[in-house]
């Protein structure tokens, strides 16, 4: 049998169901304050990425005005997020879409 949570659950439209789902992603801002050899070291520093990929985002950042830079559970995002404000960096956390 059937319980009613399970028929509610079976009713939303699969859009609705992986919206849940979806990861929060960590995007760093391009700003005028910092240097891009600083926001390289940060990235290196907080998320123990390479030189190599750490300047790639830090481009991103640079280039495009941002860059998505981690993802995960909320709360992992929002220490992120929290972590790249005490360095000094301007960041925001969004669901990914």
């Amino acid at each position: 049998m059937t319980s009613p949570a399970e028929l509610e659950r079976a009713q939303l439209e699969p859009a609705e169901l992986g919206d849940e789902d979806k990861p929060w992603v960590t995007v760093v801002w391009n700003d005028p304050v910092n240097l891009m050899s600083y926001v390289t070291y940060v990235l290196q520093k907080i998320f123990g990425y390479s030189r190599d990929h750490a300047t790639k985002l830090m481009l991103d950042v640079h280039n495009k005005g941002r860059a998505a830079v981690s993802s995960g559970a909320k709360e992992k995002v929002e220490g992120d997020v929290a972590k790249l404000h005490a360095a000094g960096l301007w960041a925001t956390m969004q669901k990914d879409s």
